[in-house]
Formats: C-alpha cells, structure tokens, sequence
C-alpha cells in the first residue's frame, strides 16, 4: 500500500463526511457533520430535507476537514466519492461537489460503493485481516452477508428481502415511542430489559439459506404489543425491546456463522451502523469463539457513516478501478 493522500466525500443518506486517509490506513482528519437533530422531530430521515443539509454542510466539512489535518488541497493525490446507493438527492450533492473539485484540482476521481466502505473501516483499525472472509454489513438501509475472497474480488451470498435490520429498528422504536434513531433507543431501552418475557420469532427462511426478512418480526412485535393492550395487560416496553433486539440479533449471528462455515473461511466482519449494537458484537463474539473464527469489526465512531472508509477503500481500488469520468452519476440502487 503506497501513501497517497486521498480525500473522501460521504453524502449517501444524512451524514456529511469528508475525510483524509494516507496509505489506506491512517486518518488525518475524519469530519461528519450529522442530521440526527434535524431529523429527529420527523421519525426518520426527510430526503428533500437531507439533501438541502448536505448543501449547506459540505463545503463547511471540507474546509475543517483541511484545518484539522494540516495539509493543502495540492496535497491530495486522489478524490474518492460514495454514488451507489443511497439516497439520490443526498449522493448527488456529493458526487457533484467531488467532481467540480477533481476538475478544479486536476485529481483522478473514484467512484466508491457506500457498502464497500463499509466493509473498509475494519481495514482502517485492524491487521491481520486474512483473506477470505465473510462480511455481515447490517445497517439501516442494507442487511448483506458478502463473501471476499481478496480486494475487489467479492460475492453478495444473501440480503434482505423487505426490511434492514436498522430499518426494522427505527420503526419498531417509533412504534413503541423509544425516538429516533432506533437502534440506540431499543439498545438502551434493552439494557433495562430482559429477553424471554415476551416471546418474538426467529426469521430464519430457507435451511441453509443467507437471506434475511425482518417485516414479519416486526408485524408480530406490533400485533403482540396490540393483543397485550387490548386484552388489558400492561406492556413493559424495556422486555419487548430487549426481545425483539434478540430476535434480530440471533438471526444476524447464526446467519453470519452459517455463510463462514459453508464457505470455510476462518475471518468475518462485521460493518455498517448496527455493528455498534453491543448486543450483536456480544453475541457474534461468542458465536466466533465458539467454532474458532477470527471476529474484527469497527469502533463505533467507523461504524456509522463516515468518508474515513470511503477513502480508505478507494486506496484499495487503486489500481483495480479506472479514474472515474467527469460524467460520474449517482445511483439509488447497488
């Protein structure tokens, strides 16, 4: 790995990020500027709402991003940006800003999928990372088990099919009046909680299978809370909580081990926003240690969206990828 500078732009959902990694490994400066108080008083995130922030945010970011790493533009030898998926009004804003700052600066420009780089920011923390390996990337957009048998060699082995696990978070803490973001809000609710009070189902589909669905988990939470109300029981919001955190926590883990003894790897990752559930990091350990599997995943600060790994997988796509055009699009879709 050579130490090119490269700068990384992320604006694929509400966090604003640009960041400066050398060598694909060490972080000069990791800026994100988040939505999460904008977005809160809606549920979720606004799209329209969004997309106007990242106008607002980007050039602001930028220009700490420089201030805290101490170089100069003419410093950065490469402009690596997210434009698969997310949100289109969200990845446009950063692929047009990126592009009019490849073009302003004469740097090459690479176009990064926001779920590679997730997968990335284990390569940002951690050594010894051996190929091949099975990745559980599980966020509020995407829930994915990918096989990699190098960089840029990789294989989607299973994803959902309706609902992300983060997805199914957001609305089940909406439902049960936890607030917004929902993954945080179950979690802590949980922590007061205990699993088994109430009983949810597992959704584990096909034997053998490595897709997931979550819709149907979180019908049976709100039927279950209905019943209960209806029938005059009162419900403990803090044991559903940490039930249906179990429920989509042991279908994440069993999964994941199931991909990594079929494909007989001794590696797995975790990546993406609901790899900072402790539960799911608790759990996935003890499940690794089991069967022997070397576990890696990121800290919480790498975890949620960031341009730390858009960044440091451009450095590994260097030379895999050609520059991107000034024509560089975004898409909503993988």
């Amino acid at each position: 790995m050579n130490d090119m500078v490269i700068l990384g732009i992320e604006t694929s959902c509400d966090d604003t990020g640009v960041a400066l990694v050398q060598g694909g490994r060490r972080i000069l400066a990791n800026v994100v500027q988040s939505q999460v108080a904008v977005h809160r008083e809606f549920g979720g995130v606004v799209p329209e709402v969004a997309s106007r922030k990242h106008i607002a945010n980007i050039g602001v970011v930028l220009e700490e991003c420089m201030e805290r790493s101490g170089l100069g533009l003419n410093e950065v030898d490469v402009i690596a940006v997210t434009n698969r998926p997310g949100l289109i009004g969200a990845l446009l804003v950063g692929v047009s800003f990126a592009k009019g700052l490849a073009y302003a600066l004469g740097k090459p420009l690479l176009a990064i999928n926001h779920l590679e780089g997730h997968i990335y920011a284990n390569f940002l923390e951690h050594e010894g990372i051996e190929f091949p390996l099975v990745c559980l990337i599980v966020s509020g957009g995407h829930t994915s088990l990918v096989y990699m048998r190098n960089h840029g060699v990789m294989e989607v082995m299973g994803q959902t099919r309706d609902d992300a696990a983060g997805e199914a978070f957001d609305k089940i803490s909406r439902f049960l009046g936890l607030g917004y973001p929902g993954g945080p809000a179950i979690e802590k609710a949980a922590r007061l909680g205990r699993e088994g009070v109430y009983q949810l189902p597992r959704a584990y589909l096909e034997k053998d299978g490595f897709e997931f669905s979550f819709s149907g988990l979180k019908t049976a939470t709100m039927n279950l809370w209905n019943r209960l109300k209806k029938s005059g029981q009162e419900v403990d919001v803090n044991h559903l909580a940490a039930e249906f955190q179990a429920a989509v926590v042991d279908v994440l883990v069993e999964k994941t081990i199931a991909a990594a003894r079929h494909r007989g790897v001794r590696t797995v990752l975790l990546a993406g926003g609901v790899a900072a559930n402790t539960r799911l990091r608790e759990r996935m350990s003890e499940g690794c240690r089991e069967i022997g599997l070397n576990l890696f995943y990121p800290s919480i600060a790498l975890c949620t969206d960031n341009a730390a790994m858009i960044a440091a997988c451009a450095a590994y796509r260097w030379g895999l990828d050609s520059p991107a055009p000034l024509q560089l699009n975004a898409y909503p879709g993988l």
